[in-house]
């Protein structure tokens, strides 16, 4: 009878069927900053597995609130398992601007243990489901944060403690950690060492391309193109002969160092980039530039106001596997997330049996025809 089961498992695993019956599912996470017009109980949490509310940060060494409102926001969130109790909700603590304080916290024994229990009290008095460490990033410059080369160790420490503290809460709970979508931060962090602690990385594939780049480019693509002889010789250089980043580029780069890919989050972004003088070569995809012309443009603000309206065409790159939009007259460039990518995406985590995918951020989403019911329905499907 133990032979025939083992046997019935293997079966249904291969099937990609759980034991209980029904087939497994992609996680869908959503990053979660609360604002006015997307309370906690206004959220289609229905259609999330996890939902990740951010941000907390290190300060004197423990894992605090910067903002005084967000304690109660948190409560409210947590109340809304009452009515969705598949729901796993979850802190951050970190983020771009809030990663300051991490290097010198793991540097020491001492600091480590008072940060540790700290998160144990948090997850204790919220009643939370997980935690998500956002060091961006150890060993390398983020937002101004203090690193150091023993980063790398430390880290790995760091979530071993923060796993060992968690098993003790009297209640299942999940550690992610954020990581790069480029091939560097993997050489200042144990991965394999710290995915014995973790359940899942969640690989940030997005803000690939923004800020101060010299070309514009996606921001968020799937599919990992060339530099064809279209492109701009500044993009040539840039590249060097290799393919730009992307999802698949990094996904592949984690699964060669045998990274489990059930362990394996991607992530899409529910807002844009933007560059402003651009020439129309390319349609602006992949050439010079003469600035910002916006850091961040929700998709909510994207999908109504410049997705072929007021002189904004939509383009699709069929290699990349993403869209854009470029504006002739105004010479201005965006990259961006859109329903039919992130479907992509999602069948990309169902055909490589990944972990999920997750995305910055909730409050960012339209109300109708938005990305996360792309996302929820696409991850139904069978």
């Amino acid at each position: 009878m133990k032979l025939n089961f083992f046997v019935l498992v293997l079966i249904l695993s291969m099937l990609g069927i759980g034991t209980n019956g029904f087939a497994q599912k992609p996680q869908v996470m959503a990053y979660y900053v609360p604002k006015k017009t997307s309370p906690p109980d206004k959220l289609p949490l229905h259609q999330l597995t996890h939902i990740i509310f951010s941000f907390t940060e290190v300060i004197d060494n423990k894992m605090q609130f910067p903002n005084p409102k967000q304690p109660d926001l948190l409560k409210l969130l947590v109340k809304q398992k009452k009515k969705y109790p598949h729901l796993k909700v979850m802190i951050a603590c970190g983020g771009w601007g809030g990663s300051g304080g991490f290097s010198d916290m793991a540097a020491t024994a001492t600091n480590r243990a008072k940060f540790v229990k700290s998160v144990y009290d948090f997850i204790q008095k919220y009643q939370l489901d997980g935690l998500d460490m956002d060091w961006e990033y150890p060993g390398l410059r983020g937002a101004g944060n203090t690193h150091r080369p023993e980063d790398k160790q430390n880290f790995t420490q760091l979530m071993k403690e923060l796993r060992e503290a968690l098993d003790k809460t009297g209640r299942k709970q999940t550690l992610t950690f954020a990581s790069a979508g480029w091939e560097r931060y993997y050489d200042h962090v144990e991965t394999l060492e710290v995915l014995k602690y973790a359940d899942y990385m969640n690989v940030m594939t997005y803000d690939l391309a923004g800020g101060g780049s010299r070309i514009t480019a996606h921001h968020t693509a799937l599919g990992t193109p060339f530099v064809a002889s279209e492109q701009s010789e500044e993009a040539r250089k840039i590249y060097k002969g290799k393919p730009a980043p992307s999802a698949q580029r990094i996904i592949d780069y984690c699964l060669a160092m045998n990274v489990n890919p059930k362990q394996l989050v991607i992530g899409a972004a529910f807002y844009g980039r933007a560059w402003k003088g651009v020439k129309s070569k390319n349609n602006g995809l992949y050439q010079p530039n003469t600035g910002v012309y916006a850091g961040w443009l929700a998709y909510s603000k994207i999908r109504p106001d410049y997705e072929n309206k007021n002189g904004y065409v939509r383009y699709w790159d069929k290699e990349a596997q993403a869209p854009y939009l470029y504006n002739k007259e105004k010479e201005v460039f965006i990259t961006y997330d859109d329903t039919a990518s992130v479907r992509l995406k999602t069948q990309f985590v169902k055909q490589q049996k990944l972990g999920g995918i997750m995305f910055w951020e909730l409050a960012l989403d339209c109300e109708k025809e938005n990305l996360l019911d792309a996302i929820y329905n696409e991850s139904k499907k069978k």
